[in-house]
């Protein structure tokens, strides 16, 4: 019997198509003393096969919570996969000018705010750091609850700099369009610095999937905002779900024509958005 995950999208994927969430595993690289999530090794080439099946060309390697403020284990990677791939990494607020220098050389575009469990970083860092890279061509990348994005909204609103928000708000409960923290996440999506990321839809559904469909309004509300500053990202290789709940990566990349209305909206999402953020060469397809 053929596996039905092995067929790719439906949707039409742009030249140049980049997965901008995604993760590494590798267990020849010690884990933070605050990691609570080990998963089995997750290694380039289990990751070129999800490229290939997809049609995606780049990769944006975030940097797991398992490592801590030890980036070597995506950092490498990014040195293997050369040009098509950049990284998002988790400093100390107290990281010198020039270690930030040398992560940018390496490929880094990005710092990592995961403000929920197992974080390095307090919403202190956050402001120090966005304070720091303003003007840059840096980012700072933040994952919460979005059910506390109310709580947060005005710090967020106020950093001086480039913003991504994670998985859609990534709320841990039932939301609608209409929930105060679902509108404090597309006021933030109005600001002209802030972006975010079309992923992560097993992690704000309650219903699962392989449509998501409660997160459908959320996803189509981000959408009506506007696209020139919205993401995708697989979240691969899922290391939270289970095999019951493991998503289809080709069902989460089809997602989009759910959630979009033209083919250019897409293209904007999977490729010119992130050949900006990420400083990709339009050139290099």
């Amino acid at each position: 019997m053929t596996d039905p995950k092995a067929n790719g999208p439906q949707i039409t994927v742009p030249a140049g198509a980049c997965d901008t969430h995604m993760h590494f595993y590798d267990d020849r690289y010690p884990a933070s003393d605050r990691a609570w999530l080990f998963p089995p090794n997750f290694l380039i080439p289990d990751y070129r096969k999800v490229q290939k099946r997809l049609g995606l060309d780049r990769c944006i390697v975030v940097q797991p919570v398992t490592y801590g403020f030890d980036n070597r284990c995506i950092l490498d990677a990014v040195a293997q996969l050369g040009d098509s791939a950049r990284a998002v990494v988790t400093v100390p607020s107290d990281i010198a000018d020039d270690a930030l220098d040398v992560l940018w050389g390496q490929g880094a575009r990005g710092l990592r705010y995961h403000q929920m469990k197992g974080s390095m970083t307090e919403w202190s860092d956050l402001v120090v750091m966005a304070e720091r890279i303003a003007g840059t061509g840096w980012h700072v990348q933040v994952q919460l609850d979005g059910m506390d994005l109310p709580e947060h909204e005005g710090l967020i609103a106020a950093l001086p700099c480039t913003v991504v928000i994670d998985h859609m708000g990534r709320y841990s409960q039932a939301v609608t369009v209409d929930h105060p923290a679902v509108q404090s996440l597309l006021r933030l999506a109005a600001r002209g610095n802030v972006w975010v990321k079309l992923s992560g839809a097993y992690h704000v559904s309650r219903i699962g999937g392989p449509d998501y469909a409660d997160v459908a309004p959320i996803a189509r509300a981000l959408v009506a905002v506007g696209t020139d500053r919205l993401l995708w990202g697989s979240d691969w290789p899922h290391p939270t779900e289970t095999a019951e709940t493991m998503p289809d990566d080709a069902r989460l990349i089809d997602l989009l024509a759910d959630w979009t209305e033209t083919e250019a909206q897409r293209k904007a999402i999977l490729t010119d958005n992130p050949a900006r953020l990420y400083g990709f060469d339009h050139s290099d397809r």
